[in-house]
């Protein structure tokens, strides 16, 4: 995805071979392996020291109670800010695209 970024935002830079790259894999390994398994992948690792995490660092369990409590007592604030943070994002990308065409 930060490739097809690049590409469009500095065609000068190499990024456009990885993109073709890319397009000329066969179905199966571009689409299940590059876009479904690395990133499930990562997940999984990511959720295993997650919990690995929590199971033997007390200090961290102590320091995400702390953050949902915090979470729970702001709530509205939080969903307004992440609201706004994500018509932010969708503003810049529809600017981005009407810059290009």
């Amino acid at each position: 995805m930060l490739a097809l970024f690049l590409r469009e935002v500095q065609p000068a830079v190499q990024t456009g071979l990885v993109v073709k790259w890319f397009a000329a894999l066969p179905v199966q390994i571009g689409l299940y392996l590059l876009l479904v398994l690395l990133p499930l992948g990562a997940l999984a690792i990511g959720g295993t020291a997650l919990l690995r995490s929590w199971r033997r660092d007390t200090e961290f369990r102590e320091a995400a109670q702390k953050i949902f409590t915090i979470g729970r007592a702001h709530a509205a604030s939080l969903l307004i800010a992440g609201a706004t943070l994500t018509a932010a994002v969708i503003l810049c990308l529809v600017a981005m695209h009407m810059i290009t065409e």
